[in-house]
């Protein structure tokens, strides 16, 4: 083995050895969390507030320009359901999610029979494991730092029912 490339792997193993060592020193791990759980957020706090509150306090928004969203469900062919979400005066914003409030951009969420199956930042996903019945998929428009946006006291949201086979 030529002395470059021996030095290169001995790098890589001490450079993988001293970063796994400060994550882990730091709390810091690759399982990631979900937000649909609210005891997982139970006391946590995020840079900008509490995270809890912020996916229950609703920003108003002005009638004017208000950002709109509908929704369409349909069966995939292999498996499951696609849901299309159409926006107006509304941008998806993946690479500001959690970040400040801005305007006219963030993300959505997406719930089936009132329960939260996670974020969406763009105009497709694909929903699986949907219980059998009458399901109601509900898409709801939230800012950057996760506040549901509202208008009129009246959610930014769309609801249809799904007869799920």
């Amino acid at each position: 083995m030529n002395r470059t490339l021996a030095l290169f792997v001995i790098g890589l193993i001490f450079g993988g050895g001293l970063g796994f060592a400060f994550a882990a020193g730091n709390g810091i791990t690759f399982d990631g969390h979900d937000h649909a759980d609210p005891a997982h957020h139970a006391g946590m706090a995020h840079d900008s507030g509490d995270h809890a509150a912020q996916h229950e306090t609703p920003i108003e928004l002005s009638a004017e320009n208000a950002p709109e969203v509908r929704i369409a469900v349909t069966p995939d062919p292999m498996a499951g359901y696609n849901l299309h979400v159409m926006v107006e005066n509304f941008e998806f914003s993946p690479e500001n999610a959690s970040r400040d409030h801005r305007p006219g951009q963030g993300h959505a969420h997406v719930y089936a029979n009132g329960v939260k199956l996670g974020r969406i930042y763009g105009a497709w996903t694909h929903l699986d494991g949907l219980p059998e019945g009458n399901v109601d998929i509900e898409v709801t428009l939230n800012s950057n730092d996760h506040h549901p946006l509202v208008v009129g006291g009246k959610p930014v949201s769309a609801i249809t029912r799904v007869d799920v086979q």
